[in-house]
């Protein structure tokens, strides 16, 4: 038994590691590497032109909804992360709230989610540096060339300790912020088109009918990857304190600048001309109004922020896969090798190289094919790992409400957050996920049978895992037991 594998009791029939992954993340850290994930600037110029063109002005008012949810998520998953700690996240508070079988199928659905989403931007990488190079230089660099650039600063960085990440990720996220803040700084000072109001934020904008639904589709898409912050708790500094504020920080910060931008967007174009815009051309909405407001300059500022910030994703979402690689190697769930840890920068080094091999085949055989670097690409890998994550977080809202009512592990804390609020969020991500599974072509850009398959990645993914639970518990009794048990903290 190797270093990495070696488990002691610590009562309470859990385990402890003794050896682990190690970082010194605090909280401002940790926040700036799960909101870099979700892609700020890739959200505002991407998702939101969408939302306001199938859902109407009310698409403000929907993003603030969206985070109003997810931060009752939030209420829940924080006091999971201070009772059972274990960097398997989902895996663990799933599996510890409705059994070891369901946390299994939960494990490998959340790993090949994550890892499908961090392939899909990296072809986002590569559709998005094309132009600004070419326009640059004049040369037209094919797109693998990008994408296998960005896999390879990503692979680096995932074998270093995780705090050269964070570091990467803030510089990313703050440009992110800058520019579009830059965008909004002349648009208040003007008034925008028809001034300030705040009619998108009206209930009967938000919920105006028949597209309401597809839009709550597009909104909920764009707060994937807060919810990872848990995972990195073996990495932080005093995780206890640590985890929860960064938890709260990055749910607060993505619903107040998701919700802040959009509403930007609209008072940009106002009200009579918003969806007609974003109709007209919903991929050029933000860049032509900050042409309109800041200059060209910016546009371009933007274009190639627009890069970075895919790069961030793929960076973030690389190192959530490989920690799931490595907690289940760690747990007996895959082959053991994946939990060993590098002896300097105390990283999950071998899963970040799998997760590496995985992304190199798949960028290599789309380029072979002559995919489409954002249709085939990005569209493709990351609208299953999306609606996989949203039906994770909805499960992991019921296993919380079952876990501290039925577990009797609720001592000194409130009914508000281990009741109504982990039920209200349960409610509203169900929601969410039947949504956006209904509206699936949104996210995929297909309307064939391709969505059929794309579906189905979810239920046989979660079959793969709980069909492995089941044969531990017969063939090793005493993995089984350990499962979700290891401690990190």
């Amino acid at each position: 038994m190797t270093n990495s594998e070696q488990v002691t009791p610590t009562g309470g029939g859990a385990t402890k590691t003794a050896s682990h992954i190690q970082g010194r993340m605090g909280p401002f850290e940790l926040a700036f590497f799960v909101v870099a994930a979700a892609g700020p600037l890739l959200v505002v110029a991407g998702f939101a032109p969408l939302a306001f063109m199938i859902g109407g002005i009310g698409a403000p008012g929907a993003q603030l909804v969206a985070g109003i949810v997810l931060l009752l998520f939030a209420v829940g998953l924080t006091r999971m992360a201070l009772r059972i700690k274990n960097a398997g996240a989902f895996y663990s508070y799933i599996g510890q709230g409705l059994g070891r079988p369901v946390g299994g199928g939960a494990a490998t659905l959340a790993t090949a989610a994550y890892s499908v989403i961090a392939i899909g931007q990296l072809g986002a990488v590569g559709a998005f540096a094309k132009a600004p190079v070419k326009d640059a230089f004049g040369v037209d660099v094919p797109w693998p060339v990008f994408s296998l650039a960005a896999l390879a600063i990503v692979v680096y960085l995932g074998h270093r300790q995780i705090s050269l990440s964070a570091k990467v990720l803030g510089v990313a996220l703050l440009s992110e912020a800058v520019v579009l803040l830059v965008l909004a700084a002349p648009v208040l000072w003007q008034g925008g088109a028809e001034g300030l109001d705040l009619d998108s934020f009206s209930p009967s904008s938000v919920f105006a009918g028949g597209s309401t639904g597809a839009m709550f589709a597009i909104v909920f898409g764009a707060f994937i990857g807060f919810e990872s912050t848990a995972i990195y708790s073996e990495e932080a500094r005093d995780p206890e304190r640590t985890v929860p504020r960064a938890v709260y920080l990055a749910v607060g910060f993505l619903a107040l600048f998701y919700t802040f931008m959009a509403w930007i967007v609209y008072v940009a174009y106002g009200k009579a001309s918003i969806v007609d815009a974003a109709t007209a051309d919903p991929v050029g909405l933000v860049f032509t109004a900050t042409e309109k407001y800041v200059g060209h300059g910016a546009v371009v500022v933007m274009e190639v922020l627009l890069v970075t910030s895919a790069f961030a994703s793929t960076l973030a979402f690389h190192n959530t896969a490989s920690r799931y690689l490595f907690t289940l190697g760690r747990e007996k769930m895959l082959p053991s090798g994946l939990a060993r840890v590098h002896p300097h920068h105390r990283s999950p080094y071998v899963a970040s190289a799998v997760q590496g091999a995985v992304g190199l085949v798949a960028v290599v055989a789309f380029a072979v094919t002559g995919a489409d670097p954002y249709l085939q690409v990005f569209l493709l890998m990351v609208a299953p790992g999306v609606l996989a994550v949203i039906v994770l977080q909805a499960l992991c809202s019921l296993a919380i409400a079952v876990y501290f009512n039925r577990m009797n592990t609720a001592h000194g804390l409130t009914v508000w957050s281990t009741t109504v609020a982990p039920v209200l969020s349960l409610a509203g991500l169900g929601v969410a996920s039947w949504l956006v599974a209904r509206n699936f072509e949104l996210l995929s850009g297909r309307t064939d049978w391709v969505n059929v398959l794309l579906l189905s990645f979810i239920p046989l993914a979660f079959l793969v895992g709980t069909v492995r639970s089941l044969r531990l518990r017969r063939s090793q009794p005493e993995v089984y037991e350990r499962l979700t048990k290891t401690e990190v903290f």
